[in-house]
C-alpha cells in the first residue's frame, strides 16, 4: 500500500512538472511571437532566430506535454536555457550585430525561460513511478534502473543552475539600458534605393512616426527604446533642405524635428545605407524614412 501511494505521488509530481514545464515553454515562444510581429522581423538575422525560437518553442511544449518523456524534457529545459543564454549574449556584447537594449518583455521572458528550464530540468531527471517486479522487467540492466530511478541530487543541481541563471540575467538587465536619444549634429542625407533620405552625424537613417503631430511625439516609453529620438538643436548639412527645428518631448528634452516632422533612428539600422525601418507599421503607427524635399 505505501509503495503504492509513493508511486502515485511521483506519477502526480511529474505529471505537474511536465504541465508546468510545457505551459512555460508556450509562454516564452508567445513572447517572442509578439516581439517577432511587432519589430524584431526586421533586424537581419535576428528576426529569423525569432521566428526560429518561436516555432521550436511551441514545437516542444506540444513534445513534452504529449508524451511526458525524459527525452522531451531534456530538449525543452537545454532549449530554454540556450535561448537565456542568446538573449544574455545580445545583451551584453551584441549578437551578429544587434545589440538588446532593456525592455520589460525581455526581463519576463528571461525569467520564464529559468522557469521552463527548472521544471523540465526536474522533469528529466527525476524518479519515475516503477512497474511491478517480475518478467521481463526483472532482467533490466542495472543501468536502466538506475535510470529509472531518478538522478541523486536532481533537485539541487536544476535548482543551482536556476539560481546562477537568474543571477547572470540580473546582472546583465542591471548593466543594460535602453539606448540614449541619438544627437542632432549636422543632418546629411544618403541615397538608399534610388531616394534621397535624411540622416544624423553617424549617417543613419532618420525615420517620422505617423501619429506624431508637429508639436507632439508620441512614441515614449519601449517605443523610444527602439526607436531613439533625435535630440538637440539640428544644423542642416550639404544637401539638406527644408525646415529644422524643435519640440519638447514629455521627458523635457528637445527633439529635432525636419518639416515638422519628430526625427528617430531606429535600433535596427547599425551602418550608414540601412533602412529597416521604413515603412514598418509598429509601436501603434506608421515609420517612414525621412526624405529630403527640394
Amino acid at each position: 500500500m505505501a509503495e503504492k501511494t509513493r508511486r502515485a505521488g511521483l506519477n502526480w509530481q511529474r505529471l505537474g512538472l511536465r504541465v508546468a514545464g510545457a505551459g512555460l515553454l508556450a509562454v516564452t515562444g508567445a513572447i517572442h511571437l509578439d516581439l517577432y510581429l511587432t519589430g524584431y522581423r526586421s533586424i537581419p538575422v535576428i528576426g529569423w532566430l525569432f521566428l526560429l525560437q518561436v516555432i521550436a518553442a511551441f514545437g516542444l511544449a506540444a513534445a513534452v506535454l504529449v508524451s511526458g518523456s525524459r527525452l522531451a524534457a531534456a530538449a525543452g529545459a537545454g532549449f530554454a536555457l540556450s535561448t537565456l543564454g542568446g538573449y544574455l549574449l545580445s545583451v551584453w556584447i551584441g549578437l551578429f550585430g544587434f545589440k538588446e537594449i532593456r525592455t520589460t518583455a525581455g526581463i519576463v521572458a528571461g525569467v520564464i525561460e529559468v522557469a521552463a528550464f527548472a521544471a523540465l530540468a526536474m522533469l528529466a531527471l527525476s524518479p519515475a513511478a516503477q512497474r511491478q517486479a517480475g518478467g521481463p522487467a526483472a532482467s533490466r540492466s542495472a543501468m536502466l534502473a538506475r535510470l529509472q530511478a531518478g538522478v541523486p541530487g536532481a533537485r539541487a543541481a536544476a535548482a543551482a543552475v536556476s539560481v546562477a541563471a537568474l543571477v547572470l540575467l540580473g546582472v546583465a538587465v542591471a548593466g543594460a539600458g535602453s539606448p540614449g536619444p541619438s544627437a542632432a549634429g549636422g543632418l546629411g542625407t544618403a541615397k538608399i534605393g534610388g531616394v534621397t533620405v535624411l540622416t544624423n552625424a553617424k549617417g543613419l537613417t532618420l525615420y517620422s512616426f505617423a501619429p506624431d503631430t508637429p508639436s507632439r511625439s508620441n512614441c515614449n516609453g519601449t517605443c523610444a527604446g527602439y526607436w531613439p529620438p533625435v535630440t538637440g538643436t539640428p544644423a542642416a548639412g550639404p544637401g539638406v533642405t527644408g525646415t529644422l527645428g524643435t519640440i519638447k518631448r514629455s521627458d523635457g528634452t528637445m527633439q529635432a524635428t525636419y518639416n515638422g516632422h519628430p526625427l528617430y533612428t531606429y535600433i535596427a539600422d547599425t551602418a550608414p545605407g540601412q533602412a529597416h525601418g521604413n515603412n514598418l507599421n509598429l509601436n501603434g503607427g506608421l515609420w517612414h524614412e525621412v526624405t529630403v524635399s527640394g
